[in-house]
């Protein structure tokens, strides 16, 4: 069945907060206690459509995996820069998925005028480094020790990859 990536709307949540929770739950990939519930996704999910971008991944009637990008810093010279995130389903890894979505998800945000796009991965996660290589992205850094949990420290290996031009920045859409 083939699978399509679409905006997601406020009645996605529950589907993403299902993909999400075992991330939260039974590794450290996210740095959340708790699995949000619905209502906290579908808040989520209207925030970023507002100002970034929250795409689904569907495949036979069901979200599978989204993919969202969301501000890197508060201050305002880092306005043209984003966070971005994609989370599938378990056993979904290495099937295009993950790749449809960002690459959706990076082509919106450029057309939004953001210039770059910085994704953190928990390590160690060679296949999300992997993954976020193959699709441009560059390291850049590692911040060690950044964040406790499963009753440990973790470092966060972050990378960038260019959305737009060098040129003066234009209003964000």
């Amino acid at each position: 069945m083939a699978a399509t990536v679409r905006d997601a709307t406020a009645d996605d949540a529950g589907a993403c907060a299902a993909v999400y929770a075992p991330y939260v739950t039974g590794t450290a990939v996210s740095f959340e206690a708790e699995p949000p519930p619905p209502a906290e996704m579908a808040r989520r999910i209207t925030v970023a459509q507002q100002s970034h971008a929250w795409l689904v991944l569907e495949e036979g009637g069901g979200v599978v995996g989204y993919a969202y990008g969301g501000p890197f810093r508060t201050r305002t010279a880092w306005q043209w820069t984003c966070e971005v995130s994609v989370y599938l389903e378990a056993g979904r890894r290495r099937g295009g998925g993950g790749r449809a979505l960002y690459e959706a998800l990076l082509a919106r945000l450029a057309d939004r005028g953001y210039r770059v796009a910085v994704a953190g991965v928990t390590l160690p996660n060679p296949a999300s480094e992997a993954f976020h290589r193959a699709l441009g992205f560059e390291p850049v850094g590692i911040f060690r020790g950044v964040g406790w949990k499963d009753g440990r420290w973790h470092d966060v290996a972050f990378a960038q990859r260019p959305l737009g031009n060098d040129g003066p920045p234009g209003p964000l859409r």
